[in-house]
């Protein structure tokens, strides 16, 4: 009997800190890895170093805020693999920290965090329904849940507003996938020590990746349209 066709994965932003890692542990579990990165150097420098690493990595130019780089990823992905089983919308940006928004921020924090997510999801869409396990994970925040930051005193109005409309949007592509085999859910990655994080945030990056990398291999009885954090459901 041959044995099974490999999975393949695109890892969006994963040319770095969480993204690389991501990509590394479900490289580590045997799955073709695809990095999307803006700049197709450091892309390709991230899939060498997997590579090196004795995992099945490759690299696609993607900045998923650039239209005809996203329509062309169907193509890729047909052409290079004949597949596509799990998409990790990864990439995001983070600007307001001090909670000084602008109508500018608001709109390149909406175009990166949510409008990107959507159309590299309904691009990819056709190819993961092919897959007899498809699976979908939005990179979320906690500062995206309403009931957590109803009491809180973090103030990043724009980053945190995409992320509460980033959860909708897995709640609504959930169900517009109930019927197939496609599994959709936003994952916590907790607060981790990488550029955006600092130095002082308690969770190494290895930890700050399992959450996405758990729901991106989830069971043909795992959940979808959650909300997770180390496999602890999060309140929307």
């Amino acid at each position: 009997m041959s044995e099974p066709a490999k999975r393949v994965a695109l890892v969006t932003g994963g040319n770095k800190g969480i993204g690389l890692e991501i990509a590394r542990q479900l490289g580590q579990q045997g799955i073709t890895v695809v990095i999307g990165a803006r700049d197709e150097a450091r892309g390709n420098a991230a899939a060498n170093q997997l590579c090196q690493e004795g995992l099945d990595a490759h690299a696609v130019q993607l900045d998923v805020t650039n239209a005809e780089e996203v329509a062309a990823l169907p193509a890729f992905f047909q052409q290079r693999f004949g597949r596509l089983d799990i998409l990790v919308n990864n990439a995001g940006v983070q600007e307001d920290p001090t909670g000084n928004a602008t109508v500018a921020l608001f709109r390149s924090t909406f175009e990166i965090n949510v409008f990107a997510v959507f159309a590299v999801t309904e691009a990819l869409l056709p190819l993961l329904k092919q897959s007899p396990a498809g699976r979908i994970v939005n990179h979320s925040s906690r500062l995206g849940s309403l009931t957590a930051m109803s009491n809180s005193p973090f103030l990043m109005p724009a980053y945190m507003s995409s992320k509460a409309a980033l959860n909708m949007l897995t709640v609504l592509t959930a169900r517009e996938l109930k019927d197939t085999t496609v599994k959709v859910n936003s994952a916590h990655p907790g607060w981790v020590k990488t550029e955006l994080g600092g130095e002082g945030a308690p969770l190494s990056i290895e930890e700050g990746a399992r959450t996405a990398v758990e729901l991106a291999t989830l069971p043909s009885d795992g959940p979808t349209g959650g909300f997770f954090h180390k496999g602890q459901p999060l309140p929307w």
